[in-house]
């Protein structure tokens, strides 16, 4: 087994087929044991690495995880963004190889400044901590991409009830911490008392998890409220098409006055292809219609408006109509789907960087909750719902969330079940019901406890009936947030260099 620890290709090709492995932990598969045998395979094989190894070591990692877990992107470009198939591979692969820098630079300061190979226990926490480092730094650094963490794959497992008290970063700390104590547990065997304490903070997540796990955080804060979410299943390349318009207007339209009378109708992302400006008598219809029905009618538009230095911008919208009141312009937007970096070079190349509606601009950072037959609404577009803390700041106003999307780019691949399932894990956190409406799937009602009460499979048009509880009180990662993680693992990232540095003067 000495081949694992050492530099070379046998070392490396196992890192790539461990982080290949990762996504099978995730939906739509649902295995989550694998999680911790990738993450076992990851640390012992940096375990005593130079710094260079350690950094390719990382890297392969990094690579096939993002080929396997995001190969929807292929999907994205070629059968959306009218890339040829070698295009589209090399597009794919090149992605796959830039995100996986963000396991590759760990590793090299692991190895380079934090390792402690001769103290096992500390060597151990060390490495949790670095692990949830890698990941809040991967949702931040250039608008970031938090997808595929840990944590989530535990939303059905015995973790599950830690994210209320820390989000998903605490699980994914968890994960991290037990793989490398499976790893290590041999090494602590010489020294009992390392041991014990070994075997405690072994045991300790899982019993407080299991133990928490179906714990009600928050309370309800009125009365259910009947809900119709339409899911009008428009393929993409449709959507935009100008000459569909009407037929697009007309079917979310009819949908809505032939539904079961509710309390809250919802509409997906863009479900009106037209900026709001130019359908003001269709949503005045509707609005009229909402009203008669006692309903409020929330749907995703885009809006053009003046930014703050007086320039007309275009923004990805939501806004409600009926009883109700408020509208939302979309922060975190989605690379090349909604604007391009760099655009001025990229801008002309392919199809895939001219996409409908790519020159979207961010909204303010201070927006509220909107109001919907008197409770606070916190929306959340598509993308927007994978980001942990931005979710949490939305959360903290709100007796409900609501997330909509169009997920049709991602076709059939297995990216609209990874994205339903961390929209389950903001609920979870943040101890809600939640109303998911998407144009194609999968359109669902989620409980407090981050479980699906109510669903219509993809592919197929349908109204989704169900009911929420606008819910009050807050879950003990929504008051704290990640911050007594940010503590601890500076502890123990101060600990481990103090103890390094202690180590080579002696």
């Amino acid at each position: 087994m000495n081949w694992i620890t050492r530099p070379g290709w046998p070392g490396n090709l196992l890192a790539l087929a461990a982080g290949a492995l990762t996504p099978l932990a995730f939906a739509p598969f649902d295995f989550w044991p694998l999680e911790l045998l990738s993450l076992a395979l990851f640390y012992l094989g940096l375990r005593d690495l130079a710094p260079k190894a350690a950094f390719w070591r990382g890297w392969w990692y990094g690579l096939g995880l993002f080929l396997t877990g995001t190969s929807w992107i292929y999907v994205s470009i070629h059968d959306y963004g009218s890339a040829s198939a070698p295009l589209a591979a090399f597009l794919t692969v090149g992605f796959s190889a830039g995100v996986a820098l963000f396991f590759a630079l760990p590793a090299l300061v692991w190895a380079r400044w934090i390792r402690r190979s001769e103290a096992a226990l500390a060597d151990t926490l060390a490495f949790a901590a670095l692990w949830l480092a890698q990941e809040a730094f991967r949702g931040w650094f250039l608008t970031g991409f938090p997808w595929l963490y840990a944590g989530y794959s535990q939303l059905d497992g015995p973790l599950a009830g830690l994210a209320p008290v820390g989000g998903v970063w605490l699980v994914s700390f968890a994960l991290a911490l037990t793989a490398a104590l499976l790893v290590n547990l041999a090494r602590l065997r010489s020294r009992p008392a390392f041991l014990g304490a070994g075997v405690v903070l072994l045991i300790a997540p899982w019993g407080l998890g299991l133990a928490l796990k179906g714990h009600a955080w928050t309370q309800p804060a009125g009365a259910p409220l009947k809900v119709a979410a339409m899911q009008g299943n428009i393929e993409q390349n449709l959507k935009w098409d100008p000459e569909q318009l009407n037929a697009q207007l007309a079917l979310y339209r009819d949908m809505t006055f032939s539904a079961q009378k509710a309390d809250l109708i919802v509409w997906p992302e863009t479900a009106v292809p037209v900026l709001k400006e130019f359908v003001d008598g269709y949503l005045g219809v509707m609005n009229r219609f909402a009203n008669d029905r006692q309903s409020a009618l929330i749907t995703g538009v885009p809006i053009r408006q003046n930014n703050e230095r007086g320039e007309k911008r275009y923004y990805n919208g939501i806004t409600v109509v009926g009883q109700g009141e408020g509208t939302y312009l979309k922060q975190k937007l989605v690379p090349f789907g909604e604007y391009v970096p760099l655009q001025e070079v990229l801008r002309g190349l392919i199809a895939f960087f001219d996409l409908p509606m790519s020159d979207f601009a961010r909204g303010d950072s201070n927006q509220g909750p909107l109001m919907a037959k008197g409770y606070r609404i916190a929306p959340y577009i598509c993308y927007e719902v994978v980001y942990p803390e931005f979710a949490a700041s939305l959360a903290t106003q709100s007796d409900i969330l609501l997330t909509v999307s169009n997920d049709t780019w991602f076709g059939t691949s297995i990216g609209p079940l990874q994205h339903l399932q961390m929209a389950q894990m903001r609920a979870l956190e943040a101890g809600r019901w939640m109303i998911r409406a998407t144009n194609n799937g999968v359109t669902v009602l989620i409980d407090p406890f981050g479980q699906v009460t109510e669903g219509i499979p993809q592919f197929q048009q349908g109204v989704l009936y169900g009911e929420v509880l606008p819910m009050q009180g807050l879950t003990p990662y929504l008051q704290w947030r990640a911050w007594p993680l940010v503590v601890l693992c500076g502890l123990l990232f101060a600990w481990a260099l103090m103890a390094s540095r202690i180590a080579k003067t002696v």
